[in-house]
C-alpha cells in the first residue's frame, strides 16, 4: 500500500487572506468623543457597514474596536457569499409560516445585491466571482432531497438545479460525492479585499473608526442613555449597537448568552496548474458538502485550493487542524497531492441556538450578531438595516425572531461543544451506514443548509 502524501510543515500560521490584503493605516491613539448619538462595538464588517450608513445619514457616531479593525472573521472566513440560511425554504416555512420566511429569505437576497453592488459600484477590488455554488451530497440520503429543495428555491426566488452524479465533473473534479445542487446568486470573494474596501467606503462618507478600544462595560441611565466604558474613558450615547459576533465578551452579557462561539479552520494550498485549477472548478463556483463536520472550499483568483471546515470543537491549533483539513481535502480532490500547502489559520465564528442571525434589542441595547455561517453577506447588511432602524427607518424582517437563549449554564465558555461533536459524529456515521466505503468522503451527516460562509 502505498504511502499517505505527508503534509509539508513550513506553511505560514497566517490567514492567506491577511497576507494578500490591502495594508489598513493604524486608527488608534486618536481622541474619542464625549457624547455620541449611537456607539458601535465591533470593528468587523457589522459594525464598519453600520458606521458607513450612520455617517450617510448625518449621525454623530463612533466605532469602538478591541483589536484592529477586521481582525475577527471579517478577514478570516471563507470568502463564500450565498443566500439564505441554515434553514432551507421549506423549514424556515415551517417554523415562521410563508410570509414571514419570504420575508427573512428576500432580505438575503437583498444582502447580496448589497454586497455585490457595493464592490461593483465602487470599483473595489475584492476578487468577487458571482458564479454561484454547489452543495454536494455526502450521502445517498442526502441527494434523495435536493430536487424537492431546488424546487423550493426557485419558489423563493433562488435558481437552483439538481446536478446528477454521473455529471457532476461537468461542475466539480471530485468522484467522492452522490450529486449535487447547483444554486444562484452567489459566488466567492476575497474576504479581506472587500473588507478594506468597507472600510474605504465608510471613512469616506465620514465615519469614525477607532481600533485599540475595547468595551468594559455599557450601562444605562435613568435619563435613558448609556454609559460606554472603554480602556480610554467614557463615551455617552443615545444608542448602542453591539457588533462583536463570535468575539462577544462580558460587555454585552445578553448577548453573549444567546451565541456560542465556534472554532473554524482553513488552508490554502500553493498557486496549482491552470489546467488543474479548471479541473478541480470548471464553472468556478464556491463548494460544500452535506456533513455536521461540513467541508467548504474554493479555488481562489490566483489558483489556491481554499479549503476550509469544521474540525474540532475541541480547543486546537492550527498545525493540528492543518492536519485534519489536508487529509480530508485529499479525500475530495486527491489531484493536488503533489502541491504544497502554503496557509493555516482559523477564527470564531458565531451560532446561535436557532442557527439564524438575529438583530433587535436586548435591554434598550441593539445587536446584529449569530450569523451562524452567513456572515459574509448578512454582516454588512444587518449592520446597514440596523443603522437605518437606529435612524427611524423600519426594522429588518429579520427582527421579528427571538432570539432565544443557550438553553444551558452558559457565560461564554461553550463547555457543552465536545458533547455536540459526539452527536455529530454519531449522525456521520449513521448517515453512510450501509454505503461502500469508496463512496464516501470524510464523515458528516446531512442539514438542511450549510453554514459554509465563516
Amino acid at each position: 500500500m502505498a504511502a499517505k502524501p505527508a503534509l509539508n510543515r513550513d506553511y505560514e500560521r497566517l490567514a492567506y487572506w491577511h497576507a494578500t490584503m490591502p495594508p489598513l493605516h493604524d486608527r488608534g491613539g486618536r481622541q474619542l468623543p464625549d457624547t455620541v448619538d449611537v456607539a458601535i462595538v465591533g470593528g468587523g464588517y457589522t459594525g464598519v457597514a453600520a458606521a458607513r450608513k450612520l455617517a450617510i445619514q448625518g449621525a454623530r457616531a463612533v466605532l469602538l474596536e478591541a483589536r484592529t479593525l477586521g481582525w475577527g472573521a471579517s478577514t478570516r472566513n471563507g470568502g463564500i457569499a450565498h443566500p439564505g440560511f441554515k434553514w432551507g425554504p421549506r423549514s424556515l416555512t415551517k417554523r415562521y409560516g410563508p410570509e414571514l420566511a419570504r420575508a427573512i429569505y428576500s432580505e438575503s437576497l437583498e444582502a447580496l445585491e448589497l454586497v455585490f453592488g457595493l464592490i461593483r459600484d465602487n470599483d473595489i477590488d475584492a476578487e468577487l466571482r458571482p458564479n454561484g455554488w454547489l452543495e454536494l451530497a455526502w450521502a445517498p440520503s442526502h441527494f434523495e432531497d435536493f430536487a424537492a429543495e431546488a424546487e423550493a428555491l426557485r419558489e423563493f426566488g433562488a435558481r437552483a438545479r439538481v446536478v446528477e452524479r454521473d455529471r457532476l465533473r461537468e461542475e466539480i473534479g471530485t468522484g467522492a460525492y452522490h450529486g449535487g445542487l447547483a444554486v444562484e446568486p452567489g459566488g466567492v470573494l476575497h474576504p479581506a479585499k472587500w473588507f478594506a474596501g468597507l472600510v474605504g467606503l465608510a471613512e469616506r462618507a465620514g465615519a469614525d473608526l477607532h481600533e485599540g478600544t475595547p468595551v468594559r462595560s455599557i450601562r444605562r441611565q435613568a435619563d435613558g442613555r448609556f454609559v460606554v466604558e472603554t480602556g480610554r474613558g467614557a463615551i455617552l450615547a443615545r444608542d448602542v449597537l453591539v457588533a462583536t459576533n463570535g468575539y462577544t465578551d462580558g460587555a454585552a452579557p445578553s448577548v453573549r448568552r444567546r451565541i456560542v462561539p465556534i472554532g473554524s479552520y482553513i488552508i490554502a494550498t500553493e498557486p496549482l496548474p491552470a489546467d488543474l485549477a479548471h479541473e478541480l472548478s470548471p464553472t468556478g463556483r464556491a463548494y460544500w458538502d452535506t456533513k455536521s463536520f461540513l467541508s467548504y472550499w474554493h479555488v481562489s483568483a490566483d489558483r489556491r485550493l481554499v479549503f476550509g471546515g469544521r474540525v474540532s470543537f475541541l480547543p486546537t491549533t492550527v498545525d493540528r487542524t492543518a492536519r485534519l483539513l489536508f487529509a480530508r481535502m485529499l479525500e475530495v480532490h486527491p489531484q493536488v497531492a503533489g502541491y504544497r500547502v502554503e496557509y493555516s489559520w482559523g477564527g470564531k465564528v458565531a451560532m446561535t441556538f436557532d442557527r439564524m442571525p438575529h438583530v433587535g434589542r436586548l435591554g434598550g441595547v441593539m445587536h446584529a450578531v449569530g450569523y451562524s455561517g452567513t456572515g459574509v453577506l448578512m454582516s454588512t447588511y444587518l449592520g446597514t438595516r440596523a443603522a437605518e432602524w437606529l435612524g427611524g427607518g423600519e426594522p429588518p424582517a429579520l427582527s421579528k425572531l427571538r432570539f432565544p437563549l443557550v438553553p444551558v449554564p452558559y457565560e461564554g465558555r461553550p463547555w457543552f461543544l465536545p458533547l455536540i461533536g459526539e452527536v455529530f459524529r454519531i449522525q456521520d456515521r449513521l448517515a453512510v451506514r450501509g454505503v461502500p466505503a469508496s463512496a464516501e468522503a470524510g464523515s458528516g451527516a446531512a442539514t438542511d443548509r450549510p453554514d459554509p460562509g465563516r
